[in-house]
């Protein structure tokens, strides 16, 4: 009986991890399918992510459920119980990317409405969704691989999105002042980048549910160095 208890234990919590690598894979591509949008304004592909949208919240309270009940019902202690909050607080993470990434897709709807055809700083600001995307991906890698290590790199690349978003923050103030024509879409734009930077955040905050998982401590609010320490014990 007892063989069998831990047997579906294993079952469930597989399911579970299943579960949340369907979601993050979802997530994903909606934040890949907003910059497509916002390049080119497409109709059908905005009204994609916004049904997307719908899936992820789905999926979000089902997972919820599917950990409040393990718990309830098979009372995990030590590494299985971190594995369980981990999940909780993972899947609470990529329903407020998938979040960003629906907003995203508004804001470019509202862009070409009032037909303003181009995005400046297009270029700059698809790379910084690459970088965060690259964060993201590497974080949800690091959950299915139980890495702590590189998860511990996430949250180093942390350093140079912030960067970059800081930057691209600056040229898009820079343009709004030079022409005062630009404001509103400028402030559409500045709000996309800031969603994007937001994006990276998200993925640093799974990566440190990751090291919490793996190696039992709490990395929030530490320095890379202490990070770094915690990951290689």
């Amino acid at each position: 009986m007892s063989e069998h208890i831990s047997k579906q234990f294993d079952a469930d919590l597989e399911a579970i991890r299943s579960q949340v690598m369907g979601m993050a894979g979802l997530v994903e591509e909606q934040v890949r399918l907003a910059m497509q949008a916002l390049a080119s304004g497409d109709v059908a592909i905005i009204n994609k992510v916004i049904e997307q949208e719908m899936q992820v919240n789905q999926m979000h309270v089902k997972l919820d459920d599917m950990c409040v009940h393990m718990i309830a019902r098979r009372q995990p202690a030590a590494t299985d119980l971190r594995m369980v909050m981990t999940v909780i607080k993972s899947v609470e993470d990529l329903e407020r990317i998938g979040d960003k990434a629906y907003r995203i897709c508004k804001r470019a709807k509202n862009i070409y409405e009032s037909g303003r055809l181009q995005v400046p700083r297009f270029h700059d600001l698809n790379h910084i969704a690459d970088l965060a995307l690259d964060m993201l991906s590497n974080a949800l890698d690091s959950f299915a691989r139980m890495d702590a290590v590189s998860a511990s790199e996430v949250i180093r690349a942390d350093a140079q999105l912030d960067q970059e978003y800081q930057a691209l923050h600056r040229q898009l103030i820079t343009v709004m002042m030079e022409d005062p024509r630009s404001i509103t879409l400028i402030l559409d734009i500045l709000w996309i980048a800031k969603a994007i930077e937001r994006i990276g955040d998200l993925g640093v905050n799974v990566a440190e549910h990751v090291i919490y998982l793996v190696k039992g401590q709490d990395v929030r609010h530490k320095t890379q160095e202490e990070v770094d320490r915690v990951a290689l014990q």
